[in-house]
């Protein structure tokens, strides 16, 4: 596909504030629990003794106003974000001029995979009958009949069908229009959920608006929904954002009771949904957990929100795992063995938060390292009991990418190869800071680490225990403790912080955080406080012209150097120009039966899954142990293989039809060792094409490239396949049914290289 230009048609700040900053005096500290306030207390961080910041009493009106202009300020910039991606989504491909199949060509990849089941819930005679054709779905996968709801995160995809159908819409709005608008709304979702953070945390509207402005600024680094809209991070990413935002106004102080339940229906919800529309979940949820665990052994959270926090994930997981009727993939994941075993040793171990500090840490790391040591053993176990494979490729990864594994495997290659699953690009960074991002960020990830490190070890330190529920007694000398939610938030942006770098796909994760965090930083108190009592002139005065003064003029610099460039990109005009791929499509609907086969790689596949409605070999969804194999063996069309063995093997998934590509025949996209066909050549042991050095244990291939042999017309392939259609990027050939007499003369070769 290409894109072408487009032709028209009292000193306050000693105590680091006492409503809404990170630290509290520890005898000031109120309990989690506490069934009320005096003077009120509103989730927003305004009561009605201070301004949430601990500088100025706010009246109930002020409150009110406040309240109002940071609710409408929240809903701007969330319709600006919706608004935006929809604008780029639109002047990228002209989707509006589009023919049917062009714009189903955009859904590229994986995402034209998902789209596919929303258009067969919409083309089928009734909802009852769509989802029976999900669960007995015998089109995605030939020869084979599969719970589409069970191996995939496609609720989504049902839930779309079923209101488009029920909603009085459909004389005005396309169903593919209702598809890419939630999507897009969910982005709105997205921006809102990290502004309700960025005032929580700091007590103030202008840290969300901030967050909102840098967020949109960044798009190219926070979000990639207007080229990949049926991505599954799209779908989950707000839901975990409005999780944050549950958990953040969870762990605050001064919650009533019921305050506390809702907060916690609402992280099992976001909880739910997030884990409902991606199958990473697990992984994601894994190092929240780690988050949670860090936090308890740390000793800023009480016993019960502990349990209660580990209790949302495991009850969102089940949930999810039995409207994916049963999925083995949920019950054998790493994060319910963690959480299982986490739980176990802490019941067990009553005696974990007594003694010295060197005590404490020697039990703590005995504690952690029984956790570590049952959460595989339960994982072992689970796995071996559910004979569950599903997951093993994405270990392979990582033990290959951290040099702790054969590097050969063709599945851990297929990953390692790809730039998204690569190291954080440096180019980000400098983008991040261009936007006046990256620098107040790092100030107050280091600051609050500091702040955090310190408070750990003054928790670990208390004598008699020390626990959550106990430091409200403390005594009035002990230096400031560190609030819980602040803590969660800076623990949250340092671990997925540490992911993101490790793996750029994860950075979308990490970057639309990183924006609340940094504003936290400009907007809170905790930064100024300390730099006002370095220059010796802390006032409540200075302290709120700082909070205030300097958000403005951050936002006047970003106003005036990036809305023109906004504006540019807005009014920049562009086209879907893919002819071939159009061509392609056309020929497979109109000249080849509808119960044709197609083999070819994953993500042309999906194309004409969606496209064309002909059934499959294999597709892009890889979490199947079985797929894997197949997509393997289907590949083989671009490895040294002779023509006898793709013919068997072809025949042996089923396959009418094989696709080859050009692009990937005689790629060059990717260095040597990382082309497709080298990772084939590497996994049946034959050097690479091109110079370079290759291991010693590799042989020559006793037979020529397949993609390329096949074009020469030659006996030994003319008389196994036929070509029926070929344009500059695409060669289409019929598998013979019955071998003629030239080819049946060969040996017989076995499927497997």
């Amino acid at each position: 596909m290409e894109l072408r230009k487009r032709v028209k048609l009292s000193r306050s700040g000693h105590n680091f504030g006492r409503c809404n900053s990170g630290m509290k005096l520890g005898g000031e500290r109120s309990n989690a629990t506490q069934e009320g306030v005096k003077g009120g207390f509103s989730l927003l961080g305004r009561s009605g003794t201070c301004s949430g910041s601990g500088i100025l009493p706010w009246w109930p009106w002020q409150q009110g106003v406040s309240m109002a202009t940071g609710l409408l300020m929240a809903g701007l910039l969330a319709l600006t974000q919706a608004w935006c991606v929809n604008a780029i989504h639109e002047n990228l491909l002209w989707f509006a001029q589009l023919t049917e199949v062009e714009r189903e060509i955009s859904f590229r990849t994986e995402c034209g995979l998902y789209y596919s089941y929303y258009k067969q819930m919409l083309q089928a005679p009734s909802i009852q009958e769509g989802l029976s054709e999900l669960i007995h779905d015998n089109l995605t996968e030939s020869k084979r009949t599969i719970n589409l709801l069970q191996r995939m995160n496609i609720y989504q995809e049902v839930f779309l069908s079923v209101l488009y159908r029920l909603l009085p819409i459909q004389s005005y709005l396309e169903p593919v229009y209702f598809y890419i608008y939630t999507v897009f709304s969910l982005q709105a979702v997205y921006v809102i959920a990290l502004y309700l953070t960025a005032w929580l945390l700091s007590g103030s509207w202008l840290a969300g608006t901030l967050t909102g402005v840098w967020y949109i600024l960044n798009r190219v680094d926070t979000t990639r929904v207007e080229f990949t809209i049926s991505l599954r991070e799209n779908w989950s990413m707000p839901f975990l954002a409005l999780q944050v935002t549950a958990i953040t106004c969870y762990l605050r102080p001064q919650l009533t009771t019921l305050q506390q339940k809702v907060m916690v229906w609402l992280m099992y919800v976001t909880t739910f949904c997030f884990c409902l529309t991606w199958q990473f979940n697990q992984f994601i949820l894994l190092v929240q957990a780690l988050i949670i665990y860090t936090m308890d052994c740390a000793d800023f959270l009480t016993s019960a929100q502990v349990t209660t926090l580990y209790l949302v994930q495991v009850s969102g997981l089940l949930s999810v795992w039995l409207l994916q009727f049963c999925n083995s993939m949920i019950l054998g994941s790493l994060v319910l063995s963690f959480i299982v075993a986490a739980l176990f040793i802490r019941h067990c171990q009553s005696a974990l938060k007594t003694g010295s500090l060197l005590v404490r840490l020697g039990k703590v790391l005995l504690h952690s390292a029984m956790v570590l040591l049952l959460t595989f053993t339960i994982n072992y176990l689970a796995k071996k009991a559910l004979q569950l494979r599903s997951d093993e490729h994405i270990f392979k990864f990582i033990k290959s990418k951290f040099a702790l594994g054969p590097t050969r495997d063709f599945d851990a290659n297929l990953y390692l190869c790809e730039e998204a699953f690569g190291l954080l690009p440096l180019d980000t960074l400098e983008r991040l800071a261009g936007t006046l991002l990256l620098y107040p960020y790092i100030l107050t990830v280091l600051l609050l680490s500091g702040m955090l490190a310190v408070a750990a070890l003054q928790n670990l330190s208390r004598s008699k225990g020390g626990s959550a529920e106990e430091k409200k007694g403390a005594g009035e000398g002990r230096v400031a403790d560190f609030r819980p939610d602040v803590a969660y938030n800076v623990l949250h942006t340092l671990f997925y912080g540490l992911l993101a770098f490790s793996t750029m796909r994860m950075k979308y994760i990490w970057t639309g955080h990183m924006c609340a965090v940094a504003a936290y930083g400009v907007c809170g108190t905790e930064l100024w406080t300390l730099l006002l009592n370095a220059l010796r002139c802390n006032t409540k005065v200075l302290l709120r012209i700082a909070r205030y003064g300097v958000p403005l003029v951050m936002f006047s610099f970003l106003y005036y150097k990036f809305w023109p460039k906004l504006m540019e990109e807005l009014s920049e005009l562009r086209e879907f120009y893919d002819p071939d791929t159009v061509e392609l499509m056309t020929w497979i609907s109109t000249k080849t039966p509808k119960q044709a086969v197609f083999a070819g790689s994953m993500q042309l596949l999906a194309g004409i899954k969606l496209c064309t409605g002909r059934v499959l070999t294999n597709h892009p969804h890889y979490e199947d142990k079985d797929l894997r194999e197949r997509t393997r063996q289907v590949y083989q069309v671009y490895a040294r293989r002779s023509p006898e063995d793709v013919y068997d093997i072809l025949k042996a998934v089923g396959a009418n039809y094989v696709v080859l590509e050009n692009s990937i025949c005689y790629e060059r996209r990717h260095r040597r060792g990382c082309r497709l066909r080298d990772l084939l050549d590497l996994d049946n042991g034959h050097i690479m094409d091109g110079s370079g050095d290759n291991d010693p244990d590799l042989v020559p291939a006793a037979h020529p490239r397949f993609c390329e042999a096949i074009k020469t017309d030659t006996a030994a392939y003319n008389a196994l396949f036929t070509r029926t259609f070929h344009n500059k990027t695409f060669h289409v050939y019929r598998v013979n049914k019955k071998r003629k007499k030239s080819a049946k003369s060969s040996a017989e070769p076995s499927v497997a290289p």
